[in-house]
C-alpha cells in the first residue's frame, strides 16, 4: 500500500504564521500614533491654559498697579499743592512734606518698573502662545504629508508608487 504523500510546511510559511500580520502592525502603529497625538494635545492645552492663567494673573496685577499709581497721583498733586502754599498744611513743616514729597516719588518709580516687569511677561506670554500656535501648524502640516506618504504604497522593486 501506498502511503499519502505528506505536505510538509515550508519554513517561510512557519515565519509567516509566527509574525504578526503587516496590517496588525500597521494597526498597532497606528493606535500608538493616535495616542501620542492625543497625549501631545492635552500638554498642549494644560501649557496654554498654564498661560492663561498666568496672563489672567499678570492682567489683575497691572490692574491692581493703575489703582495705586492713580492713589500716588491724587497724594502727589495734594502733596505739591501743600508745598507751593496753596494748600492748608496744617503742622506739616516743609521738611516734612519734602520726606513725603522724595518717598512719594520712589514708590511711584518702583511701581513703573514693577509695571515694565509685568508689561515684559505679557508680551513674553504672547509670544510663547504664538510659538505653539506655530508648533502646532508644523505638526499639523506635519502629519498631512505623513498620511499622504502612508497612502503610497511600494512596489516589489522598492520603488514608491502612489
Amino acid at each position: 500500500r501506498k502511503q499519502a504523500p505528506e505536505y510538509s510546511t515550508s519554513s517561510s510559511d512557519e515565519e509567516f504564521e509566527s509574525k504578526p500580520s503587516l496590517t496588525h502592525k500597521a494597526k498597532r502603529a497606528l493606535r500608538k500614533r493616535r495616542k501620542l497625538e492625543k497625549e501631545t494635545k492635552q500638554l498642549i492645552k494644560q501649557e496654554e491654559l498654564k498661560r492663561l492663567h498666568k496672563a489672567q494673573a499678570v492682567q489683575r496685577q497691572l490692574e491692581e498697579l493703575e489703582e495705586r499709581q492713580r492713589a500716588l497721583e491724587i497724594f502727589g498733586v495734594k502733596l505739591e499743592r501743600e508745598l507751593r502754599g496753596e494748600a492748608d498744611s496744617g503742622t506739616k513743616d516743609e521738611n516734612q512734606m519734602l520726606h513725603e514729597w522724595f518717598e512719594l516719588v520712589m514708590e511711584k518709580n518702583k511701581l513703573m518698573r514693577y509695571e515694565s516687569e509685568l508689561l515684559i511677561i505679557a508680551q513674553e506670554l504672547e509670544l510663547e502662545d504664538h510659538q505653539s500656535r506655530l508648533e502646532q501648524k508644523l505638526r499639523e502640516k506635519m502629519a498631512i504629508d505623513g498620511k499622504s506618504e502612508g497612502t503610497m504604497c511600494s512596489s516589489p522593486q522598492g520603488q514608491t508608487v502612489p
